[in-house]
Parts: C-alpha cells; structure tokens; sequence
C-alpha cells in the first residue's frame, strides 16, 4: 500500500505486541510503528476482547516506511529474526490465535517477497521444524490501546522483565546469535 509521498505500510503478527516495536522502532527510514490487532472480524477489538480469542484478530505491529532507505526485503529479516517462526500455536509465554505469527501484505510484490523469504528461510535449515508463519492478505488495521504503544520505552523494566522471561530473548540469542 503506497502512502503520502514515498512511504509504505508493512503489518506483522510475532506474538506479543510489545517485543514487535523495539527491533523497528527508530530505524532509519522507519516514520512509525503502531502496535494494535489485525486479522479478525470485529471493528475496533479492545485488547481484553482480542485476548480472549473471541475476535479472530492477532496481536500486530503496523510499520510506516520509506522502502528506500529500508526496504521490505530489510523488515522481513528483522521480523524474522524477532519471532520462533515454527510454532503455530502462539509466541514462547503467550498461546493462541492473537499471538501467531504472520506477515499481512499490502500488495503483490509484498506477497511476492514475503513467500520468497519465507521460502528462503525454510531451505536455510535454520530450523529443525517446518516454518508456521502464515502469509496472508492485509485486513482492518486496529491501532492498540495508547497504554500499549511504544510500550518499551513507557515502562522498560517490565518491558525487559517480560522479553526476558517469555523466552523470546533466549531464543534470539540461541538462533540469530551469528546476525
């Protein structure tokens, strides 16, 4: 999707919303990142209704960028890299729909690239178990709650508290240490 000027949306599902904005947050050619919920078939799902599994949406990160200065082909890596791409039943602590992980795309030539990567990722042998991240077309984007946004820099020690003890920074350094 092309927006004012020279920018793009990218919309990624990788568990809770929290670790999603930090890896993106401030790069350059970034504008912004919103986390909120995509994926589901109710309008403007609270987080309570969404973490209930009621609501279809999953838990996402929405990202403004100029695909100039960090293209897509660059998102896709750091996304990957945040994320156990072979579990299909929700993100290390966080279990069910709202925390799978997946990568909505705006465009064709966003598919394109996203079954690319994920093919890519596949024949690597990174992974003992299939890659589970499901690629599927952009939906209703509903921006979180403002308590959520940027939720690492409001509140860092639970913020790191929670990375750390959900597993996913252990997971990180176990799988992408030589990044």
């Amino acid at each position: 999707m092309s927006l004012q000027g020279n920018y793009e949306l990218a919309t990624f599902a990788g568990g809770c919303f929290w670790c999603m904005v930090k890896p993106f947050d401030e790069q350059p050619g970034i504008e912004k990142v919103v986390s909120g919920y995509t994926g589901g078939y109710t309008e403007n799902p609270s987080y309570q209704e969404v973490c209930s599994e009621t609501t279809g949406h999953f838990e996402a990160v929405q990202i403004t960028f100029d695909p100039v200065l960090f293209p897509y082909e660059k998102l896709l890596e750091v996304y990957w890299q945040q994320i156990d791409p072979t579990d299909p039943g929700g993100q290390f602590y966080d279990r069910g729909r709202s925390y799978q992980t997946a990568i909505f795309y705006h465009s064709d030539q966003q598919k394109e690239i996203a079954l690319r990567s994920k093919e890519e990722l596949e024949r690597s042998g990174k992974f003992n178990k299939p890659i589970a991240t499901e690629i599927l077309p952009a939906k209703a984007f509903y921006p979180a709650e403002e308590y959520h946004q940027k939720y690492y820099k409001k509140n860092p020690s639970h913020y790191n508290a929670y990375h750390k003890g959900s597993g996913r920074e252990s997971f990180i350094k176990t799988h992408w240490s030589d990044q």
